[in-house]
C-alpha cells in the first residue's frame, strides 16, 4: 500500500508539473492585461555575446525571466545593405530584405527557436521594424522605383543625413500593401507578437492605422513606436518612447532640474495624452548608449535612483541589454563589439527586485488601466514623493533627487516597510526624514 501511495503521489506531482509547463508553453495572446505589469528588454543580438547569434542570446532567456521581463524587443535581424554602407558591418536599420535573416545572427529556424523559448518562458517577442526607408540595394529599388521618394530631378533621396538608406513613399498604395505583407510574414512564419517601429513619426499616421487592423487579422499584436506623439497613440500604437521624461531624468541627475519639473511634466502629459496611453520609461537604449553615452556617463551616482523611478512611475520600464550587468561602456554601432564582462554585481539584484515588484503589485500597474498617481507634499523640491494605488495595494516612493544629504518633511502617516531593504519606518504627518544623496525608498504599508 505504501508503494502505491508513493506512486500515486509521484504521478500527481508530475501531472501538476506538466500542467504548469503547459500553461507557460500555451502563452495567451498579447493583451492589455499583460501591459499592466510588464518589463520590456531590448536585445542587441550582435553585441550581446561573443558569438553575436540568436542561439547565444536564447541561452539567457530564463535568466531574463528572473528580471520580470515579459516583452523582448529584438533589434533588426534582417540582411544589411552593402551599397553605400557607412562602415564595418553596417547599420541594422539599413534593411536589404524585410523577409530575410542576417546570416551573422543565424538562420530563420534559429530565430524561430528563440521566439519559442521566449514564449515557453512567458515572454512576448516584438521585432524592430524599419518602415521609413530601405537599403540602397533592396530589391524594391530596382524592381519598384515608384516605391521611393524622389527629388525634383527624379533622383531617390536619403532621409536626414542617413546616406546608407533611401526613403520610401507612402503615397503609393502598392508600397503599403507590400510593407504590410512583409510585416505579416513574421507574424505567420516566426510567431512574433508585434513590432517596435523605427522613427514611426516619419511614416504617415494613416499607414500605421491601416496596417494595425490588417496585421491583427493574423493575431493580436503589441506595437511600440520610436516617437512621442499623441496622434499615433489613438489607433495604431500601444506604447511610445518616454523621451521627455528620459531627458528630464538626465537633467535632474546633472543638477540642472529638480522634482518640481516632474510635476510640470506630468501636468503637460495629462493635457496631451489619454490616461491609458503608455510611455516606455528608460535610462538607456541602443541609441543613447552608443551616441549619447552610458547611463553612468549621463547620470553618474543617480543611476540606481533613476532606474527605480522608471519602475514606479506610470508606464513600462525598459532594460537595455548590459544594464543588468553594470556594463559601463558605449557599444560600437557599426562593428562587432561585446557586452563584457557580464557581472552579477550591483544592478542585477536591483532589477530583479524591481521586476518582481512591478510584476506582482497592482499599485505599479502602468498599462491601459494604470494605478492612480498622487503627489505627496514635502518641504523641498528635490525631496520628491508620490503614492500609487490600485485594487487595495499601495506603493509610496520617496527620493532625494540631489547630490547632497537632505532632511525634509514628508506629508505621510503610518508604518511602512522599505521594499528594497526590508526596514520598517514609522511616519507621523510632516515629521522630518533625512536621506543621503540620491537615496530612495519604495514603501509598502505594513497593515
Amino acid at each position: 500500500m505504501k508503494k502505491i501511495a508513493i506512486l500515486v503521489m509521484a504521478t500527481v506531482v508530475l501531472s501538476m508539473q506538466a500542467q504548469k509547463n503547459a500553461a507557460v508553453k500555451n502563452l495567451p495572446p498579447v493583451s492589455d492585461k499583460i501591459m499592466e505589469n510588464a518589463v520590456i528588454y531590448e536585445a542587441n543580438i550582435r553585441q550581446y555575446s561573443k558569438e553575436g547569434t540568436f542561439n547565444a542570446f536564447a541561452k539567457d532567456i530564463p535568466q531574463l525571466k528572473k528580471l520580470g521581463v515579459k516583452i523582448l524587443w529584438i533589434m533588426p535581424i534582417h540582411p544589411i545593405g552593402v551599397e553605400k554602407r557607412k562602415e564595418g558591418l553596417g547599420s541594422y536599420y539599413s534593411v536589404q530584405n524585410y523577409t530575410g535573416v542576417n546570416p551573422e545572427f543565424g538562420t530563420l529556424q534559429d530565430f524561430k527557436n528563440l521566439v519559442k523559448k521566449a514564449h515557453d518562458n512567458g515572454m512576448y517577442v516584438i521585432l524592430d521594424w524599419v518602415a521609413n526607408h530601405t537599403a540602397w540595394d533592396h530589391a524594391w529599388v530596382k524592381n519598384h522605383p515608384d516605391y521611393y521618394v524622389k527629388d525634383k530631378d527624379g533622383t531617390m533621396v536619403s532621409p536626414f543625413d542617413w546616406t546608407d538608406v533611401v526613403k520610401l513613399d507612402y503615397s503609393n498604395a502598392n508600397l503599403r500593401k507590400a510593407m504590410i505583407s512583409d510585416m505579416n510574414y513574421w507574424l505567420k512564419n516566426a510567431n512574433i507578437d508585434g513590432f517596435r517601429c523605427d522613427v514611426a513619426m516619419e511614416v504617415p499616421v494613416d499607414f500605421w492605422e491601416q496596417a494595425r487592423p490588417e496585421l491583427e487579422k493574423t493575431k493580436p499584436i503589441f506595437m511600440l513606436m520610436e516617437a512621442e506623439q499623441p496622434n499615433l497613440m489613438k489607433k495604431a500604437f500601444d506604447m511610445q518612447y518616454g523621451w521627455e521624461f528620459h531627458h528630464l531624468m538626465n537633467a535632474i541627475a546633472k543638477g540642472e532640474k529638480s522634482g518640481k519639473e516632474i510635476d510640470e511634466y506630468l501636468a503637460k502629459h495629462a493635457e496631451k495624452y489619454e490616461p491609458n496611453d503608455i510611455s516606455m520609461m528608460f535610462t538607456s537604449n541602443h541609441d543613447e548608449n552608443s551616441w549619447n553615452g552610458t547611463e553612468y556617463e549621463r547620470m553618474g551616482n543617480a543611476v540606481e535612483t533613476m532606474a527605480a523611478l522608471t519602475y514606479v512611475m506610470p508606464g513600462m520600464p525598459l532594460i537595455y541589454n548590459g544594464q543588468e550587468y553594470d556594463f559601463n561602456r558605449r557599444l560600437k554601432f557599426f562593428v562587432k563589439d561585446e557586452i563584457t564582462p557580464k557581472n552579477f554585481g550591483k544592478m542585477f539584484p536591483v532589477y530583479e527586485k524591481l521586476g518582481k515588484l512591478k510584476n506582482n503589485n497592482a499599485a505599479l500597474h502602468g498599462g491601459k488601466n494604470p494605478a492612480s498617481f498622487k503627489k505627496i507634499e514635502t518641504g523641498n523640491e528635490n525631496f520628491y514623493a508620490f503614492e500609487r494605488e490600485k485594487n487595495g495595494k499601495k506603493v509610496v516612493f520617496i527620493a532625494n533627487l540631489s547630490n547632497k544629504t537632505i532632511e525634509s518633511t514628508v506629508h505621510l502617516k503610518g508604518e511602512f516597510k522599505d521594499y528594497m531593504s526590508g526596514y520598517k519606518i514609522q511616519f507621523s504627518t510632516d515629521a522630518p526624514l533625512g536621506l543621503k544623496a540620491w537615496q530612495y525608498l519604495i514603501l509598502e504599508p505594513t497593515k
